[in-house]
C-alpha cells in the first residue's frame, strides 16, 4: 500500500509525504536516527521493538504495520491488529485495534517547539479509522493510551473510558462507528 498524505510543516507550509507498509528502511530509521533521541529524552516508546512488529505484519494477517516517510526519512510507525479485538463498549462489536502508533522525535511538540512536521500521528490514526471501515468495522479503532499522549487522543475526539487494570492501568480510547 502506498498513498500520497499532505502533513503540515512547523512553519504551516504543506509537505507532501508517504504513507505506505511498513518496511526493513523504516526500523532502520527507528534504531539508528530515532531511537537515540528517544532514548535520551526518556521517551515511554524508546524501545519498543519495531522489528518484531514488522515481523508479525509479515507473518500474521490479523496485524498489519504501516509508516510515513517524507523525503525518505520515516516520520511515524503504527502497528495495527484487525480481527481480534472488539469495543469495549457493551456491544462489543469489532474494530482495528492500534497496539503502537509513534512519531519520530522531531514531530513531538514536547521535544521540538514547533514541530517539525504536524499531523503525523493525526494521519494515522485516521488511516487506522479507515482500514476500519474497509474491513466493514464501521470505523471503530480501539487503543490504550501511553501516560503523556492522553490528551493527542482527546484532541482527536476519541471517547475516553478510563483506567483499564487489564492493560497496567493504561487509559483506553475509542472511536466508536461512522454514521452515514
Amino acid at each position: 500500500m502506498r498513498r500520497s498524505i499532505q502533513l503540515l510543516s512547523g512553519t504551516g507550509a504543506i509537505v507532501t509525504g508517504l504513507l505506505c507498509d511498513m518496511r526493513e528502511r523504516h526500523l532502520e530509521d527507528f534504531e539508528t536516527i530515532w531511537q537515540g533521541t528517544l532514548r535520551l529524552t526518556d521517551q515511554a516508546d524508546r524501545d519498543w521493538r519495531w522489528n518484531y512488529k514488522l515481523q508479525q505484519a509479515d507473518q500474521a494477517v490479523r496485524y498489519e504495520a504501516y509508516a510515513i516517510e517524507v523525503d525518505s526519512l520515516t516520520q511515524g510507525l503504527m502497528w495495527l491488529e484487525t480481527q481480534w479485538h472488539r469495543s469495549q463498549l457493551p456491544q462489543r462489536d469489532r474494530l482495528v485495534y492500534v497496539e503502537a502508533l509513534a512519531v519520530a522525535p522531531w514531530n513531538r511538540r514536547l521535544l521540538e517547539d514547533p514541530p517539525y512536521l504536524r499531523g503525523v500521528g493525526r494521519t494515522l490514526l485516521l488511516w487506522a479509522r479507515q482500514r476500519s471501515l474497509e474491513l466493514g468495522y464501521d470505523g471503530r479503532v480501539g487503543l490504550h493510551a501511553l501516560p503523556g499522549s492522553e490528551g493527542f487522543y482527546r484532541r482527536n475526539q476519541m471517547a475516553e473510558y478510563g483506567p483499564d487494570s487489564d492493560k497496567e492501568g493504561l487509559i483506553y480510547f475509542e472511536y466508536s462507528l461512522i454514521r452515514g
